[in-house]
C-alpha cells in the first residue's frame, strides 16, 4: 500500500445530483462561533453593572429634610428638586437621581411624595429637597 495517495488523487470531484453546491458564505457558518450558554454575557453584564447603596440619614440630615417637606407643606404647588434614591429591581442596591417638577400631594399616610407628572417618591428614600423660587 502506498502512502501518498496516489491511488484516489486523480479522482474526479464528486458532485451530487440532489443536492445545490454550497456557497462558501454557508459552508464557513458551518464554523462560526455560537454561544453555548444561552444569557451568559448578560448574566456578566448585570453582575459587572454597579449600583449605590441607599445613605442613611444621620438626625440632623433628617431633621433638614423634614423641616424642608414642612416648608412646601404651607406652599400652594411649590416647583422642587428632589434628589431620591431609586432601588434596582434586579439587584441589590439603585441609584441616586434628581427629579424637578411641582408637588401634587404629599402622603403623610403613605409616606410618599406625589409629583403632578405621575411620579411617586418614598419619603424614606429622599436625600436632599431643593425648593425653587416662587416668584418668577
Amino acid at each position: 500500500m502506498k502512502d501518498n495517495y496516489e491511488d484516489i488523487i486523480n479522482l474526479p470531484h464528486h458532485v451530487s445530483p440532489k443536492r445545490h453546491h454550497m456557497s462558501l458564505y454557508d459552508r464557513a457558518a458551518q464554523f462560526a462561533p455560537f454561544a453555548a450558554l444561552t444569557g451568559y454575557d448578560d448574566a456578566i453584564n448585570e453582575t459587572a453593572r454597579f449600583t449605590d447603596n441607599l445613605i442613611e440619614m444621620d438626625d440632623n440630615a433628617r431633621t433638614i429634610l423634614d423641616n424642608k417637606i414642612a416648608e412646601i407643606t404651607g406652599i400652594d404647588s411649590p416647583s422642587v428638586t428632589i434628589t431620591h434614591f431609586v432601588p434596582d429591581s434586579l439587584k441589590d442596591g439603585g441609584q441616586y437621581t434628581s427629579s424637578s417638577g411641582i408637588i401634587k400631594k404629599i402622603d403623610d399616610y403613605k409616606k410618599t411624595i406625589i409629583m403632578q407628572d405621575g411620579l411617586i417618591i418614598s419619603i424614606q428614600n429622599i436625600l436632599d429637597i431643593e425648593i425653587h423660587s416662587t416668584n418668577q
